[in-house]
Parts: C-alpha cells; structure tokens; sequence
C-alpha cells in the first residue's frame, strides 16, 4: 500500500474529533492507500510532524486546513524532494484553486492517491515563505487588531473586523516604502502593497493565477486614494476582490527590496501576520515545492 503522512489543522474547531479521523482513513483506503494521521492542534505541531516526516523519509506529507495550514506545512517541505498533498478544508483555499485542485473531500482525497506532482515556486520575505501573497500595509493593521480584539476582548470575528476598520480609517495610514526592483529604485506613499506569487491576473482574487512556475513574483503599489477609497481597498483586501490594473502599478522581479524608515513592520503571509524587521528581501524560490496537481 501506499503511504501518506496527513496533518490536519484540527484547532479550528470544526469537529475533527476521532470518528473524522477514522472516516478519513477509510477514504484513504478505499483508494489502496494508508495513512498517518495527526489532528494538529497549533502550527507548531503541524511543523514538527512535517519535520518528522521529512527526515523518516516520507515520500508524501499531506496538509489539510485552509491555506494557512498548507503554507505551514510547505515550509518544512520546501527544498525537498517530499511532496505535498492539498486537502483543502479551508474557507478560501486559494492555493487549492488556482491549482484546479478538486475541493470535496472525496475527490481530493482520490486525486492525491492516484496522480504525480508538479514542481511550482514558493516566495519568499526574510526566509518566511508564502504559497499565494504577501502584503503590508493597511491589510496587515486590519487584520492584527481584529484578531487582538477577538482575542483580548472577546468580540466577533466582524464586529472586530467593522471596529478595526473604522480605526484604520481615522489614522488614514501610509507607508513611505523605497521599492528596489529590476535594478531600480522607487519612492511611494501608499497604504497597501501586495506582492504576489507569481501574477494575479484578473486582480487580486481567489483563483486568479493561470501559472505558479514562472520564477516571478509580481509586486502591486496602491495608488494613494481618498478616505473613501482606502475603505475600498480594505473591504476588497479582505475579501480578496483588488482589481489589479484600477488600484495598483504593477511590476514584475524575481526578487525585490522594501525599505522603510520603520523600525518592524506587520508582514502579512498567507493571511498570517508576523512582525518583521525591514528591509523586507523578497524572492522567488523557482520550483522549490513538489506538490501533486495538474500540470500548467
């Protein structure tokens, strides 16, 4: 039989008790294979497993959760010759997506069974990697006080989410960035800069990237808007729906610099936002992941 290596992001809390288990390793072997499962309760679990995995040898280490949980596997797997199975059991599963991973269970489970892997790029910022974007910025600010005020005040995910909004808005946030790209300097006041894996094509949306194997990374400065349009870009941010060639001037490298005379910055990767000391080094890490999906 063959064998897989399955961390699963159970501390979402989305009833991935034992009997999930169970029922999915039965779906595992129904396909001939057999699997390893751990209900992860922390990122840091999921890593260690990972880690494990990949020095017993596993020839595949499956990751299901949201695409934060895929990013924390890949981490480990990245620059190995292990690959990475997608359960996409996540609300957005961008990765998944663009992809054109199968999003049932059933089928994802099928398809990882019985295909090959593909090699696609990772990016990367001050050796922490990304599968999908990162970003700085309004996006960022948003995101960390929501989660402090879910977190210390005990609110909901919106009404903190409506309450850090309407903060960012009264602090009307920039940043002055010097963006060193293609062998060019740039100085901009913006208050959102999105650096993509690769280009997002039809604007910064799920789904949105025909390819993951370009060795690029595609860097978006907003123009500066009004008060009213900085609530656009982070409404849009939020929900992913930024219209690239609207909002942004866009350039492509394989690797980029961003200055700023801030001591840390909030870095958001794959939505997780860590502080990070600038410059910010962004690369691209051509076909550093194994992972099995269709080919380009």
């Amino acid at each position: 039989m063959n064998k897989f290596v399955v961390i699963v992001n159970a501390s979402a809390g989305l009833g991935y008790c034992g009997g999930w288990a169970e029922a999915l390793l039965e779906k595992f072997r129904s396909h001939g294979a057999e699997a390893d499962i751990t209900l992860a309760k922390s990122g840091e679990e999921m890593i260690e497993r990972a880690q494990r995995a990949v020095a017993d040898g596993a020839p595949t280490v499956v990751a299901g959760g949201g695409d934060g949980t895929i990013n924390a596997v890949a981490s480990v797997l990245a620059g190995t010759e292990t690959w990475l199975g997608v359960l996409p059991l996540g609300t957005l599963n961008h990765f998944a997506k663009d992809l054109k991973l199968p999003l049932d269970l059933d089928e994802a489970v099928a398809y990882i069974v019985r295909n090959k892997a593909r090699k696609v790029d990772v990016g990367e910022v001050n050796g922490r990697i990304f599968l999908n974007n990162s970003s700085l910025g309004i996006y960022p600010d948003i995101v960390r006080d929501r989660e402090q005020q879910q977190r210390h005040l005990g609110r909901g995910k919106w009404p903190a989410f409506g309450r850090a909004m309407f903060a960012a808005l009264r602090r009307f946030p920039f940043l002055s960035v010097r963006l060193k790209i293609n062998g060019e300097e740039h100085l901009r006041r913006t208050p959102f800069v999105f650096i993509g894996n690769n280009e997002y094509l039809q604007g910064l949306t799920m789904g949105a990237r025909e390819r993951l194997d370009t060795g690029k990374l595609c860097l978006y400065v907003a123009q500066k808007p009004t008060r009213l349009g900085l609530l656009r870009y982070a409404v849009h941010a939020l929900f992913g729906k930024l219209q690239a060639a609207r909002d942004f001037d866009v350039l492509s490298a394989s690797s980029l610099e961003i200055e700023t005379r801030h001591h840390h910055l909030r870095v958001a990767t794959d939505g997780e936002v860590t502080l990070m000391k600038p410059p910010l080094c962004y690369r691209s890490r051509a076909s550093a992941l194994h992972v099995i999906a269709p080919a380009a």
